[in-house]
């Protein structure tokens, strides 16, 4: 990158870091440090806003950076994740959203817990909450490094570890000073940025090719040195057995672990009725929607215009996809056009990583505190003291997030968040569905169904070829390498399912019929609802 690029693209940078710090400095002055306030924005948000905040939640680097550049990559199989990412939205919508609103405070552990023995529930809840929001950080906190390692020309690893460190800084100032209302409206800028660079790319991508998407499609194909294959299924997972088989796991994992997020699912409490957290989530498909069909062409014209072979040189795994792209579109290095519009899509997709990773820190957070510190304390704990664990918590998941994002730093961000779903549809879901739609639901299983996914969900990646036994490993030079999967959904989701009944039905506790009553009106009516 010319001195040009750095300059433009680190003075954009400073700019929305400024801008978002001085939002977070204002909400620190008039916030009024309850937990409502801290953890759910005082609910005070109306459903267009909250519905572009949960958009900027979920269109994550994984969303900007990774499936454009797995498209780039692989073709049509990097599709797989711009499809599952929507399609889970369908399931949220009728199934999740408008219930945990209604039976809910501010986590996911509380719609368990109102029907169950809290104590064991907060336990096993709060600690699959914080796994799945630290996987989940450690992809957005690699997405920062491959960009700036970019900007900066792929200066050494001095640079992307700083940068590393530098989100992780902010991050933690983000939740700490501003809490729920400051990362809302964080979101909130950062959606409409980041829609509007995907939109310019977009036209800018189909003007270079007339409109006419089967020639994107053909030229897309004959760079890509696969021909035909490249737009057919089956570049990345039609090999042998295994390859297939990871395909089904991926596909499992992305439709069915958005409603098991911990940091999407507290969006929903923001609100102040069920019906506002409906309206938030149709809003919220109609720009996810959007932006993923716009990473589709953004996937294809990288292919097309750069080349993967290209791309690939830049960054193993395709995360600088989209900056390269822009560079192509805007004239070539040393193009003013080029420099601006690199400036600005690196801008962006900081911006972009910025604003999740505080929406996850949060989430994170409120778990430690309201969860496992309320229950390791056996109190709910006054409001004041909550607030104050979740601070510190932030401090503690900020430097556990770095040091797994250092570690993590050559892997593709969108497969990094496949393993966050996979884990959060593992774990998280089946208890969320089991304790909303089964009457005879006990504490036991609502531990097991927990632990009975989050335990296999992590111990199939330890085995698996992302940590060993590949030489594209975290640790290529060591092998321990027995479940042959990438992604362990395909058995830990199950496993999840299956524990859950079967705690169930061999536990000695008669389940609360009036309990589940008051629950089941509540989910339905609202009547109640906090």
């Amino acid at each position: 990158m010319t001195v040009d690029h750095q300059t433009s693209a680190l003075l954009l940078f400073s700019a929305f870091v400024a801008v978002t710090l001085g939002i977070t400095t204002w909400v620190s002055r008039h916030r009024h440090g309850s937990a409502e306030e801290f953890y759910a924005g005082g609910r005070l948000f109306s459903p267009m806003e909250n519905g572009f905040a949960i958009a900027g939640d979920y269109m994550s680097a994984a969303s900007f950076l990774g499936i454009s550049g797995l498209i780039a990559l692989v073709g049509y199989d990097g599709m797989l994740y711009s499809v599952g990412f929507l399609v889970a939205w369908l399931l949220v919508l009728f199934l999740v959203a408008e219930l945990v609103r209604n039976c809910g405070r501010f986590t996911l552990a509380d719609v368990v817990a109102a029907r169950m023995r809290e104590r064991p529930v907060r336990i096993a809840a709060g600690t699959s909450s914080v796994t799945v929001s630290v996987l989940y950080l450690v992809a957005q906190m690699v997405g920062a490094g491959s960009l700036v390692a970019l900007l900066l020309g792929g200066t050494g690893e001095a640079a992307r570890a700083w940068t590393v460190i530098g989100v992780g800084v902010l991050m933690v100032i983000y939740v700490s000073l501003g809490g729920m209302r400051a990362t809302t409206w964080i979101q909130i800028v950062k959606t409409v940025l980041l829609l509007g660079g995907t939109i310019a790319l977009t036209v800018l991508v189909l003007l270079r090719f007339h409109g006419d998407i089967n020639r994107l499609l053909h030229t897309a194909a004959e760079r890509s040195g696969h021909g035909e294959a490249f737009l057919a299924p089956g570049l990345a997972y039609g090999g042998d057995w295994a390859a297939r088989f990871d395909f089904i796991s991926l596909g499992l994992a992305l439709v069915l672990g958005t409603a098991g997020l911990p940091h999407i699912l507290s969006r929903f409490y923001t609100v102040p009725t069920a019906r506002a957290a409906r309206r938030s989530v149709v809003w919220a498909i109609g720009i996810i929607g959007g932006f993923y069909l716009m990473t589709i062409v953004l996937g294809f014209g990288a292919a097309a215009l750069i080349g993967p072979d290209a791309v690939r040189a830049s960054d193993a795994s395709g995360n600088t996809a989209v900056p390269l792209l822009a560079l192509d579109l805007g004239g070539g290095a040393g193009s003013t056009g080029g420099t601006i519009l690199f400036a600005i899509v690196a801008a962006v997709a900081f911006a972009t990583i910025l604003a999740v990773v505080a929406g996850i820190t949060l989430a994170s957070s409120a778990s430690v505190a309201h969860d496992l510190y309320a229950s390791l304390r056996r109190r709910s704990g006054e409001p004041r003291s909550e607030v104050a664990v979740a601070r510190v918590a932030a401090v503690g998941i900020g430097l556990l997030a770095i040091a797994l994002g250092l570690l993590a730093r050559d892997l593709n961000v969108a497969f990094l968040v496949g393993l966050a779903f996979a884990v959060a549809a593992s774990a998280n879901l089946p208890v969320l569905l089991y304790s909303l739609f089964w009457r005879g639901f006990t504490t036991r299983g609502a531990v097991w169904a927990v632990y009975g996914g989050l335990v296999p969900a992590v111990v199939l990646v330890l085995l698996s070829p992302v940590v060993s036994g590949s030489p594209s490993s975290l640790f290529p030079g060591v092998d321990v390498q027995l479940f042959p999967l990438q992604n362990p959904g395909l058995v830990s989701i199950p496993l999840g399912f299956l524990a859950g009944w079967l705690g169930t039905v061999t536990s000695t506790e008669v389940p609360d019929e009036a309990r589940h009553a008051e629950a089941e009106v509540r989910s339905l009516t609202g009547a109640g609802a906090v």
